[in-house]
């Protein structure tokens, strides 16, 4: 399938619904090995002068592996038809079995960071930060509660954008 190189500003559209309700793949690694997960938490902005997205990974998940020993990762979004791929992938782990190869998504690469043919949208992303939720940051401590109850805290990343791909 053929992308085109586009402005992030001017192609993300509604971040709530295309984070939140259409969620994305979270992916990293290289041509040897990468890993994937499903998210629907995070964000872009504007930070330190450039544009960014904002993606929280627990610490059991096997893509965070993957995320922590490469300098970029993508963010990939999807049309309606791959949501229940998305829901797969999200439950699976890459530690027991294939989950890419059976999800039938194709991996191909872009400035060495790993992103799937079949998405409609990818936003291809250098690390700039990371850093692990703590509760002793929480202002609304109900949320550490709901959220965290195993005490497993997301580690927030920062990602520069460097590419945004469309699917033409």
């Amino acid at each position: 399938m053929a992308f085109e190189l586009v402005n992030a500003g001017e192609t993300l559209g509604d971040p709530f619904k295309l984070i939140g309700d259409d969620w994305m793949l979270i992916t990293a690694g290289d041509e040897t090995k990468c890993n994937t997960m499903t998210a629907a938490w995070g964000g872009v902005g504007f930070l330190w002068k450039k544009p960014v997205t904002f993606a929280f990974i627990r610490p059991q998940r096997y893509t965070k592996e993957f995320v922590d020993n490469n300098e970029g990762y993508s963010l990939c979004f999807f049309d309606e038809e791959y949501k229940k791929t998305l829901g797969y992938l999200g439950k699976a782990s890459g530690r027991d079995e294939d989950k890419i190869a059976k999800s039938n998504l194709t991996t191909a690469f872009c400035d060495g960071v790993p992103y799937f043919e079949q998405a409609r949208l990818v936003i291809i992303c250098k690390k700039l930060y990371k850093s692990r939720m703590a509760p002793e940051n929480f202002i609304d401590k109900e949320l550490d509660a709901l959220w965290y109850s195993d005490k497993d805290y997301h580690d927030s990343y920062v990602g520069e954008i460097i590419k945004t791909l469309k699917r033409i």
